[in-house]
């Protein structure tokens, strides 16, 4: 049997499904496409990926390579649609069977169905759902309508009742008969579109690309600075690359999986320490399978300008206050030095991300997809889940049953006491 692993939001050799079992063929290749339609305009004015996570996504298919290689697996990259470069590899190579990550939410879905269109009718493809913590098939609900509206519902019950899957071994190597000649290049951010950049000295987020720097962001939070026992007390500072975990983004294109993060984390609280902090890091991987799980159950909605609530709101559209909330010159100091951190680095904190979306939604009432649709262009951890429903819930549309609107000026008062963080970020101009 011939083999092809077509990779999307899954790029790691460790703990990878389909990877895993596609590596039980005689022969096996592996693609990745940078799909061109992801570095468009959307409908909302924004490309739909800048350059900083174009740039991590770039480090982490040449790592992707790189520990394929070590496998004897040759990963073919294209800058090209998937439903025309998949076919193609299959007839090529004569592929039996493709085995990639399960995705559902519509444009993912669109494409795969083309590939489905385009590929012969006896190839069979093998799907997985592996980007959860708790995989959809241990989940204690009798179906996905039954998934909880309230997180706390869903995580107490899942807490209870859900096993979590030990992780996929990184698989043996295939014999070097395997390896087949490649000339395909990953493409650079100019041949994307996109302009290099410096890194700027004052991000919180000075970190590249890729599963070996996910292993290493790991070891260095939790084994080597021991970080993870504060976790908790940190997790809502604002400078520098230690208040947090900072996995999100390798966690967003699959360089790491939430079950490795977890059984590393059980791993400290056996060896270092058990506490409120290390259990945190828990709570919020089940965040993020929550939201994963709102979208498998809502589905387009959670695009739409009612969200899951449906709810009727008078949303307004203001340029001026659109350009005057991206370039940080609003009437909120503590927005605009988040909104700048935004702009300069593709990073923002979970606190700034909270308080600027609920201040765009909120206070100013302005069409929440545009805020959302803004982080999944510059975002360097944009995951489609997290990002959407986040913004549904604090903008009103979502699953936030108190429906909070924050305080700017207390949360400013709270978190950055001192003025130190809009100071880092507010003593120049963007413009």
């Amino acid at each position: 049997m011939n083999n092809l692993v077509w990779f999307r939001n899954d790029l790691r050799v460790a703990d990878n499904e389909s990877l895993f079992n596609a590596m039980k063929g005689e022969k096996v290749i592996a693609a990745y496409c940078f799909d061109p339609r992801h570095y468009e305009q959307d409908n909302f004015g924004f490309k739909k990926t800048e350059r900083y996570r174009a740039k991590f996504l770039i480090e982490t298919v040449s790592n992707l390579r790189k520990n394929l290689s070590r496998l004897n697996i040759c990963l073919f990259v294209f800058y090209d649609k998937p439903e025309v470069v998949i076919p193609k590899l299959t007839k090529e190579h004569r592929i039996n069977n493709i085995f990639l990550q399960r995705e559902w939410t519509p444009e993912e879905s669109a494409v795969f169905d083309s590939v489905i269109a385009n590929v012969p009718a006896l190839v069979n493809f093998e799907t997985a759902y592996n980007q959860f913590l708790f995989h959809p098939n241990d989940i204690p609900f009798d179906s996905l309508k039954k998934v909880p509206d309230v997180f706390t519902n869903f995580r107490k019950k899942c807490e209870k009742y859900a096993h979590i899957k030990s992780a996929y071994p990184i698989p043996e190597s295939k014999n070097s008969t395997n390896i087949i000649a490649n000339t395909t290049k990953i493409p650079t951010l100019a041949e994307l579109g996109l302009s290099d950049f410096t890194r700027d000295s004052r991000t919180a987020f000075p970190f590249k690309g890729g599963e070996d720097e996910a292993n290493n962001r790991v070891a260095s939070y939790f084994w080597e600075t021991r970080k993870l026992a504060y976790y908790k007390k940190t997790r809502n500072g604002l400078i520098g690359k230690d208040y947090s975990s900072k996995l999100s983004a390798w966690l967003a294109n699959g360089s790491i999986s939430a079950r490795t993060i977890y059984w590393q984390v059980k791993q400290f609280e056996k060896e270092i320490i058990k506490n409120q902090d290390t259990y945190w890091l828990i709570f919020e991987l089940i965040w993020r399978d929550y939201f994963k799980y709102v979208s498998l159950k809502y589905q387009n909605k959670i695009f739409h300008l009612g969200g899951i609530l449906n709810a009727n709101y008078q949303w307004e559209n203001a340029e001026i206050e659109k350009e005057n909330w991206i370039h940080g010159n609003t009437k909120e100091p503590f927005v605009n030095a988040n909104m700048t951190e935004l702009a300069m680095t593709g990073w923002m904190s979970n606190r700034g991300r909270q308080n600027v979306a609920s201040f765009w939604a909120k206070e100013l009432e302005q069409d929440w997809r545009v805020g959302a649709a803004y982080f999944e262009s510059m975002l360097i951890d944009y995951d489609v889940h997290s990002n959407w429903g986040n913004w549904m819930y604090n903008s009103g549309v979502g699953n936030d049953p108190r429906n909070r609107k924050f305080n700017i000026q207390r949360q400013a008062s709270m978190y950055d006491s001192s003025g130190k963080f809009q100071k880092l970020w507010l003593q120049e101009t963007l413009f």
